[in-house]
């Protein structure tokens, strides 16, 4: 299909029928972000729920001074939780640090579980350590996905002081969780990390065994870029 032009995106968002304004938003991949927003931005109203979504994930992918106003508007005052979930995760994305307090806010105030995950996983995106205590709040969490998401993002912010925190999910009999700590202490270079790395290149489940593996690989390639072998000759 030739490259739709901006005008026929404008008067593709503004069709009917919703598929055609969702393939709108998916041609304006290619956009700069400056010609993109004002476009998405006659969607994020949309009656159509997936077309809100689609709509508020491209802001997060399209930076410009406007989106980051908007995501937090609809974080914090959309009724519905789906969009409340997409505008944290977009906030993600967008890496700007000035969400971190409306996303721990969202962690601790949020009543639905799906907005709080968003918040964790945003957290590790932003790399902020300050993420620190609202993500060690949700490995106390019920919710195994916040689990989850929680051990991700503390790897993602390079957490050392949550390695003990995180090794008591080795053992979860949630495999996405075991494969999650193995990812993230791969972040986290300590002999702590490597002795549990070691035991999950065991694991009963295929996904988590691999994933320690490439964990030990790639803290044992940090040591030697830290720690090059002396030449003795």
């Amino acid at each position: 299909m030739s490259q739709l032009s901006l005008g026929q995106i404008s008067s593709q968002l503004e069709s009917a029928d919703s598929k055609d304004r969702m393939l709108a938003l998916a041609a304006l991949r290619d956009v700069s972000p400056e010609d993109a927003v004002p476009l998405i931005k006659k969607v994020l109203d949309d009656e159509n729920l997936q077309v809100r979504s689609m709509a508020i994930f491209a802001l997060g992918l399209k930076p410009t001074a406007d989106n980051y106003p908007i995501l937090i508007k609809l974080l914090e005052t959309d009724p519905d939780y789906g969009i409340r979930a997409d505008a944290a995760g977009a906030l993600g994305y967008l890496e700007d640090v000035r969400a971190f307090e409306p996303l721990s806010r969202a962690f601790y105030e949020d009543t639905d579980w799906l907005v709080r995950f968003s918040a964790a996983v945003s957290l590790g995106n932003l790399k902020d350590p300050r993420a620190h205590d609202v993500l060690i709040k949700a490995l106390d969490s019920e919710e195994v996905i916040l689990h989850q998401a929680a051990i991700a993002a503390l790897g993602e912010i390079q957490d050392l002081e949550a390695i003990d925190q995180i090794l008591r999910f080795a053992q979860s009999s949630d495999w996405l969780v075991r494969q999650r700590l193995a990812e993230a202490l791969g972040n986290l270079p300590s002999p702590k990390s490597i002795s549990a790395l070691q035991y999950l290149a065991k694991d009963s489940h295929p996904n988590v065994a691999a994933a320690a593996k490439v964990a030990l690989q790639h803290l044992n390639d940090r040591a030697s870029r830290t720690n090059p072998p002396s030449d003795n000759s």
